[in-house]
């Protein structure tokens, strides 16, 4: 199966789970996944929150950034891997002072 992300409606999601400014996706959902892709502007967030019922894998394309993961900080950069298990909790931001924070994530239901 092919996802087109081109071909799939943009969503602005305003201070997406609590965060700051806008995070756009493109979204590909069915029962058992969501696969996006993502951006964060300069300056935005994906607020902290704890994955309940499925883990996610966040790949960054482009940018600069950090993910706040339970107690810990980690720096992300083009090419990093970010990963949330089930039942601990993260939050994505875009620190850089010049350009977007662009990433590929996957939600497997578990």
């Amino acid at each position: 199966m092919i996802i087109d992300f081109k071909k799939i409606e943009t969503t602005v999601i305003p201070q997406f789970r609590g965060g700051e400014k806008n995070t756009i996706a493109n979204m590909y959902v069915d029962n058992l996944n969501k696969i996006m892709l993502g951006k964060l502007e300069v300056g935005a967030s994906i607020g902290m929150h704890t994955h309940q019922t499925n883990s996610e894998i966040i790949y960054i394309i482009s940018g600069e950034g950090k993910c706040l993961y339970d107690d810990t900080e980690e720096a992300l950069s083009s090419g990093s891997c970010h990963y949330c298990p089930k039942g601990h909790k993260h939050s994505l931001i875009n620190n850089s002072n010049s350009e977007d924070l662009v990433f590929f994530a996957v939600i497997p239901e578990q």
